[in-house]
């Protein structure tokens, strides 16, 4: 008698695809409802929920709660609120002011995809949510699961008077083809596309599975696009290749479908969930940039223009706080930073009557976590500013609070190793007190786990979750790689061996930073600085004295979240307080 044939995670995910679309399922999500939690069977809570931006959400303990590296879930969940371009309305936020409040406890968290993010959603409040959503022209449609996410774009297009091309209209069309077609709700991964016209590109494309970014043709003077492919990070990070090709703007659409189409049927990328992005295309299977532009323009039926010469960013600062004029005489926008994204109702509400009052009645959000209040005539930005203060809001701040990111973490996220949205802000506050006159700009990126939701691999700092024992008790740490960039200089950060515990993150940030101020050189940059020191250097620049290095993962299975049971578990051994082996 042969044995049962049992399925494999990626065999059953890939079967449940096949079997139903669950973009044609929302009476099911309304039955649920009514029927109440128990009611939903296993293949709706843990794969076809995400197609409508639902996901389970943890019990605040994160994977070190659970089993095979996944947390216990609630019966509670997270909505992903799609924003395509970062564009909003006063109307819009404060409708998701009201859903937070009613909803969510009161808890909405913006996202490095410009997205919204809504936390302890009941089964019962769903049909209410997406009707207030619909009413208002938001959706929650795309956000998780297999299919295009929410397409990100320049929050200040049409506004920058440094910008090639307002690329929205582009952004929004390319969301009306893909978004709840029935030709991409089955890819293998989720996969993530950016265009962007400004010259800082704002938006990452680095990072991104697609990536158009504005470029000038010299001969012509006209304005079209650069494309690169295969982006991400996760645990194996690639910073997209840029293939010779010069997209004209009409031609944006069927090379984002030619794209989307190459990934959708790569069979080879369905066997393993966790190699099953685009980029493994290039890291695993010998795709080089010129194969997949032969597999592009066979799609497409025609050849594309050969690449222009391209300016890359050069040490640019990709956020937008503060009150800055627009390319429209006479108008400014104000960015207010937000630290770690976070937003209660009252704020939202705050802000989209400043957008009201002051402005347009325009929201924009940021892929660094903020927000900005546009089309602001220049006489009004004192009344804005004093509005800004009255609501306990900012129009400025250290950079360490316009610069630091942070994932959802332990808090909600089932596969998370700490918490990371209370940690990222005592952080910020600790290093103001520290460094109180500190000026330069640096990017710090938190995750709370091997799977960068928080950027940490293109982070000046990044600093990403694990756990530590110290004195018997498991704590949260956090292991650091310096050095990563985007545009001229792009670079992975590097994993430089040292490793804390969260309290003790702060102070050697501090001992980092100072050794910077006083070793640089000529107004060198905290990136350039970074690139010049070993990694040794920088490890004894953040401990304070030579440590030996750590490894950042050990060679046991990996669980689902692409760390290991070592990792979760780790007893580092000797250690002196900090978790840190020091040199005798």
């Amino acid at each position: 008698m042969s044995e049962p044939v049992t399925e494999t995670k990626v065999q059953r995910v890939e079967r449940l695809k096949r079997e139903l679309n669950p973009w044609g399922a929302y009476a099911e999500i309304e039955r649920f409802a009514r029927d109440g939690v128990g009611s939903i069977p296993p293949e709706w809570l843990g794969t076809y929920f995400r197609w409508w931006g639902i996901y389970t959400q943890g019990d605040g303990v994160g994977a070190v709660g659970g089993k095979g590296g996944e947390g216990p879930a609630v019966p509670y969940f997270m909505l992903r609120i799609r924003i395509p371009n970062g564009f909003l309305t006063a109307s819009q936020l404060r409708t998701v002011a009201d859903l937070a409040e009613r909803h969510a406890r009161g808890i909405a968290d913006l996202t490095v995809r410009q997205n919204i993010q809504l936390h302890w959603v009941g089964i019962e409040a769903l049909p209410a949510i997406f009707r207030a959503l619909t009413a208002c022209g938001l959706s929650s449609l795309g956000t998780c699961g297999d299919v295009i996410r929410n397409i990100t774009g320049c929050p200040l297009a049409g506004l920058d008077g440094d910008e090639l091309l307002d690329a929205s209209a582009l952004v929004q069309a390319a969301t009306a083809m893909v978004n709840g077609s029935p030709e991409f709700y089955n890819l293998p991964r989720k996969y993530k596309v950016s265009i962007t016209g400004c010259r800082v590109w704002c938006s990452y494309p680095e990072i991104n599975d697609v990536g158009l970014t504005a470029v000038r043709d010299p001969y012509s003077g006209r304005v079209g696009f650069s494309l690169r492919v295969g982006g991400g990070l996760s645990t194996r990070p690639h910073l997209a290749p840029r293939l010779d090709a010069f997209v004209r703007p009409e031609q944006v659409l069927a090379v984002v479908k030619g794209v989307s189409e190459i990934f959708r049927d790569s069979d080879v990328l369905r066997q393993n969930r966790e190699k099953a992005r685009l980029k493994f295309l290039f890291l695993d299977h010998a795709w080089t940039p010129e194969r997949f532009q032969t597999a592009l323009e066979a799609r497409l039926g025609f050849r594309l223009d050969p690449a222009m010469p391209e300016v890359l960013p050069d040490e640019a600062y990709r956020d937008h706080v503060g009150i800055h004029p627009q390319k429209q005489a006479g108008l400014v926008y104000a960015g207010l930073p937000i630290l770690r994204g976070r937003l209660t109702p009252d704020e939202m509400r705050a802000i989209a009557e400043l957008a009201l009052r002051h402005g347009s009645g325009e929201v924009r959000a940021t892929s660094m976590q903020n927000l900005a209040v546009v089309n602001v005539p220049a006489w009004r930005a004192a009344a804005l500013e004093r509005d800004v203060v009255a609501a306990g809001l900012r129009l400025d701040g250290s950079p360490f609070r316009r610069g630091t990111v942070a994932c959802t973490g332990s808090e909600f996220c089932k596969l998370a190793l700490t918490e990371t949205k209370g940690f990222a802000r005592w952080l910020v506050e600790d290093l103001e007190a520290r460094l109180p006159g500190f000026q330069e700009h640096v990017r710090i990126n938190v995750t709370g786990c091997p799977n960068s939701c928080g950027q940490h691999w293109i982070a000046d700092i990044g600093i990403e979750g694990k756990k530590v024992k110290v004195d018997g008790r498991l704590l949260d740490a956090y292991y650091f790689c310096v050095g990563g960039a985007v545009g001229k200089y792009q670079a992975v950060a590097r994993p430089i061996g040292y490793r804390v515990p969260a309290a003790h993150v702060p102070e050697a940030v501090e001992r980092l930073l100072r050794a910077y101020l006083a070793g640089r050189r000529d107004g060198q940059t905290f990136r350039a600085f970074c690139a010049a020191h070993t990694d040794d250097e920088l490890r004894t620049f953040l401990a304070g004295a030579e440590v030996a290095a750590v490894v950042r993962d050990t060679p046991a299975a990996r669980s689902p979240t692409g760390s290991t049971a070592d990792d979760r578990t780790d007893p580092t051994d000797p250690t002196d307080p900090t978790g840190q082996e020091r040199r005798p």
